[in-house]
C-alpha cells in the first residue's frame, strides 16, 4: 500500500519505515490510537495527514495517508465492523446521506458507501443498524481506469440513474475493506502543499449527493497508465479506499439534552 502515499505527496521511492521514524520523531500521538509510542500522526499542512500505526506484536510500520476533511458527511450504519487485530480501527458500511429523521432504520440513502474509521475506541460495541453517524472521509486511488471530459464516461446508463455520481463498495467477498467504485464529476480541485517534500497535492473535490466527496490520485500512476491530469468539470472513474474519523452521532451531553448532530 506505499503506493497509497504518492496521493499525499511523496515519492514512490520514500521509504515508508524512513516516514514513520519521522512521525516518530516529529509527530504527535494520533487521537484515540493508543500508545503514543506505536501510532502517531504527521501534519504535512493544508489538512494533510501521515499516520503511522505499529501493533503490538507486530515488527513493522503501517503508514498511511490521511486529510482532514472540512465537511461531515451522514451515513446510516447497515453494518460496523470492529477488527481483532487492528483494535482502533473499524470498519463501517452504510447508507450516505440518508433522509430524516436523523435516527433511520428502514430507508435507504443517496448511495452505500463503506470507509475505515481511525477511532474505533470512540464507538460503542455495537450500533443498531440506521443508526446515523457524522463521519469524515476522503478517498485515495487504489486504481485509476478513466479521467477525462465528463462525457466520456463509460456506462451512461448507470449515471443517468444515480443522477450523474456513481459509488457502490467492491462486493467480492475477498474484496479488501473500505474500499469503493466511484465515478464522480470533478467540482473543483483544490492545491495543497506538502511541508516535508515540498510537494504540490491535488486535492479532488468530486459531486455527490448532498455532500462533495474528496479523493486524491497519485499523479506518477496516472502518468503511468498514461492519463492527464484532473482537471474541473472532468469525471474520474476507478477503485478508491476511503479512511477517515467519526465527527459527530455519538451519544453525550449534547444527544442527553435532546439535541442532535448536523
Amino acid at each position: 500500500m506505499d503506493f497509497l502515499l504518492e496521493c499525499i505527496g511523496f515519492l514512490p521511492e520514500d521509504d515508508p519505515e524512513s516516514l514513520a521514524e519521522l512521525a516518530l520523531r516529529e509527530g504527535e500521538a494520533a487521537p484515540w490510537r493508543g500508545d503514543p509510542d506505536r501510532h502517531r500522526r504527521l501534519d504535512l499542512g493544508g489538512g494533510l495527514e501521515l499516520r503511522a500505526d505499529r501493533e503490538e506484536g507486530q515488527d513493522f510500520w503501517t503508514v498511511l495517508p490521511h486529510y482532514q476533511v472540512p465537511h461531515r458527511l451522514r451515513v446510516a450504519v447497515e453494518q460496523l465492523q470492529l477488527v481483532p487485530d487492528s483494535p482502533f480501527d473499524a470498519l463501517l458500511t452504510g447508507w450516505a446521506c440518508p433522509p430524516p429523521p436523523v435516527e433511520v432504520t428502514d430507508a435507504p440513502g443517496a448511495y452505500r458507501l463503506t470507509t475505515w474509521l481511525s477511532d474505533a475506541r470512540r464507538l460503542p460495541r455495537s450500533l443498531p443498524a440506521g443508526h446515523v453517524l457524522a463521519v469524515s472521509v476522503a478517498g485515495f486511488a487504489l486504481d485509476v481506469t478513466y479521467v477525462g471530459p465528463n462525457d466520456g464516461v463509460r456506462d451512461q446508463a448507470i449515471l443517468e440513474r444515480e443522477r450523474g455520481a456513481f459509488v457502490a463498495p467492491l462486493g467480492a467477498g475477498d474484496a479488501p475493506g473500505g474500499c469503493c467504485d466511484v465515478s464522480l464529476r470533478i467540482r473543483e480541485i483544490r492545491h495543497v502543499r506538502n511541508r516535508v517534500t515540498g510537494r504540490a497535492v491535488d486535492v479532488l473535490v468530486c459531486d455527490a449527493p448532498d455532500r462533495p466527496l474528496t479523493l486524491f490520485t497519485s499523479p506518477f500512476q496516472l502518468e503511468q497508465d498514461g492519463f492527464q491530469a484532473p482537471r474541473p468539470g472532468w469525471r474520474i472513474e476507478g477503485t478508491f479506499l476511503f479512511t477517515g474519523h467519526v465527527s459527530g452521532g455519538l451519544r453525550g451531553p449534547r444527544r442527553e439534552a435532546g439535541r442532535a448532530f448536523g
